[in-house]
This record gives C-alpha cells, structure tokens and sequence, in this order.
C-alpha cells in the first residue's frame, strides 16, 4: 500500500443511517458523564444510537484508562458489526500510545465512521496508513454549546448522514483569515490536522507523504514561537516538500508576550513553498467549528474563498 497522497482512492465508510450504532471510544484523555450528556442527546435526536464504549470514563492519570483498556474499546468498536460509527469523546493525549496495535484486518473488513480531532489526528493517520480510511475531522462528544452553536452540529450531522461535498470558507474574526497566499485552485487529498499531533509522526509508519496532497493545520494553546519550531521542523524533515496547497484552520489560544502574532509566523513558514494557502477556516479547537473529511479530495480555492471537500462516506 502506498502512503503518496493520491496513489490510491481512499476508502469510504457507508453513511450512517437512522437507527446504526455509534459507539462512543475515549482513546485519549479522560471525559467524564456531565461532559458527554449533550453529545449523547445530539445523537439520539438524530435518530442514531449511541453506546458508550466500556472504558469509556476511564482515568488512568491524564490517559483514559490504561493502554490496553483504551485499545480493547477502540479494537472492539473497530471489530463488531453492528457498531457503524466511532466517535471519540475528546482529544488530550494517549492516541499514539495505542495505535501500533489497531485491528487493521478488521478496520480493512468493515471500514466505518470514525469521528474526532485534536490527539486524535494520531488515529487518523494510523487508519489511513494501514487501511486507507477516509475519516472525520470533527468535534467530540464532550459537547459544548456555546463553543458549537447548531451550525456546528448541522456539520458534524451532514458529514456522517449525507455524501454532500462540504463548502468551508474562511471566517473573518479567526486570526488565520490574515494569512493568504494566492495561486490558481488545486486539488488533492486533503491530509493533516493537529499541527503537535502531525510533527509527532515523523519518523512512525503514520507520517503520509503528503506529495500532491493539500496540507491541513489546527492548534490550540501553543504560543507563536513553538508553532514556529514545529513547523520549521516540518520544512526541515521534508514534509512540505510537493504539496499541492495549505488548509489553515483555528490557532486559538495561540499568541504569545513576543509581538509576534500566529498569523505572522504562519505566513513566515508556508508563504514560501510557492502553493496557495488559504487561512481562516473554523476547522479546529475554536468557534463554531465545522466537520470535515480527511483522506478524501478537496479543491483549494484561495480567489474564491473556499475549501471544497468530498464526502469522507458513501
């Protein structure tokens, strides 16, 4: 199996139907019942049927349960026939401790939805590299109103019941809307997500290459400085050699005592790859953040405004 972007078409998940199981898996930092009420009430008012994994609220320190709890909820989930969606309870840390010893066998079998962002880029990742799944950038089920107003959640719905394209566009108020680099529209598989969890891959079987592929980046809490170091490490391993293009997404909490702001740094680092680079996009740890799919093509438009992404199920 090749890991370039475009050498294979990704594999897409049935969209869920009234009535399919989700279970719900916390293969990173714990959650707790008050954090995942409202996600649970989301789901059911969608006509699905949420489960909660085993170890769901499981605490082991700053994981989720230990490693083999945490991987037995994410391998059963994976394994069982009946569940037709997986949808994380949050991010944190502990997805990369786990992810060598994903079921891929049934994952390739069965594929199916597999919802979260943050830590979990790092299972994103590992399912694409060994089974080329098509996943969901998206929020998790510790639901948070006022951080995902009904747009949000009209999003995450669309991802996981339609096989409409979604139509992303910058936001004005985010800080990454200052950062823009024009060029004709471009089309790849758009790969990436949490800027930490992507220079943590380098030098695992999980880092793809990403030639060809449109670049996509989100942080939180990181200041300025440390996004430049992580994205200077980027260049420097050869990772953003042959992008088609860059999809910026929320930076938020992301500033820092220096005077230099995130926006300024993020121009500094892409702005010379010589590839269109769109900012602004409520894809991440902010406001009103969207769903998208990752594995799967998107056009890049930076004239127009537009990510334009294909559907992540069939």
């Amino acid at each position: 199996m090749s890991d370039v972007a475009g050498a294979e078409a990704p594999v897409r998940p049935a969209a869920l139907r009234p009535g399919d199981t989700v279970m719900l898996v916390s293969p990173s930092g714990p959650t707790s019942p008050e954090r995942i009420a409202r996600g649970l009430e989301l789901l059911a008012a969608w006509g699905l049927t949420p489960k909660l994994g085993p170890n769901a609220y499981g605490r082991h320190g700053f994981l989720a349960g230990t490693d083999d709890l945490r991987l037995a909820d994410l391998n059963a989930a994976l394994a069982d026939p009946r569940v037709r969606g997986i949808i994380c309870t949050r991010g944190g840390y502990g997805a990369q401790r786990v992810v060598d010893a994903l079921d891929m066998t049934a994952a390739r079998r069965d594929p199916k939805v597999v919802v979260g962002f943050s830590d979990i880029t790092a299972l994103q990742l590992a399912l694409w590299r060994g089974a080329r799944l098509a996943t969901l950038h998206g929020p998790t089920m510790g639901w948070d109103d006022a951080r995902l107003p009904a747009g949000s959640a009209d999003s995450l719905r669309a991802a996981l019941t339609t096989t409409e394209p979604a139509v992303i566009r910058p936001v004005p108020a985010e800080e990454t809307a200052a950062v823009g680099v024009p060029g004709p529209p471009v089309t790849g598989t758009l790969l990436g997500g949490n800027l930490s969890l992507l220079v943590s891959s380098i030098g695992t079987p999980d880092l793809p290459d990403l030639t060809g592929a449109i670049l996509l980046l989100e942080e939180v809490d990181e200041p300025s400085y440390k996004v430049d170091r992580m994205l200077t490490h980027l260049r420097r391993a050869g990772v953003l050699s042959g992008l088609a293009g860059v999809a910026i997404g929320q930076f938020t909490g992301c500033g820092d005592n220096w005077g230099m702001p995130v926006a300024a740094v993020l121009t500094d680092r892409l702005g010379d790859l010589g590839v269109p680079v769109l900012g602004g996009l409520p894809v991440g740890h902010g406001p009103a953040q969207v769903t998208v799919g990752v594995g799967v093509p998107a056009t890049l438009d930076v004239a127009a405004g537009t990510l334009t992404v294909e559907p992540a199920v069939r």
